[in-house]
């Protein structure tokens, strides 16, 4: 007889369809990518990726692996909406950075 231990993690959610976008900037990927050697004037150590979905234009930027959610809004809205738009859909995995703050 064997025993199976019962999950205590947050449940998943069912899969959704992803909308297509209208217009440029309506929808995002967003994604980390931690584990990277330090670098830079700030010892950066990770990437946030953003994917604009309609046109597939790929954005950069350094960050902390340790970066805050507060952090993360203020870099998004510093160095990306500044330029481009605010965005209707923000698509991520669930990362405790972001799940955590709610």
């Amino acid at each position: 007889m064997s025993k199976i231990k019962k999950s205590t993690g947050k449940r998943i959610g069912n899969m959704i369809k992803i909308q297509e976008p209208r217009r440029p900037w309506e929808i995002v990927h967003m994604d980390w990518a931690t584990g990277l050697p330090p670098g830079g004037d700030k010892s950066y150590n990770a990437c946030l990726v953003i994917v604009e979905r309609f046109s597939k234009t790929s954005i950069f930027l350094p960050c902390h692996k340790y970066d805050t959610a507060m952090d993360t809004a203020l870099l998004i809205w510093n160095r990306v909406v500044s330029w481009t738009a605010i965005f209707t859909n923000i698509i991520s995995e669930r990362d405790p950075k972001l799940t955590s703050a709610l």
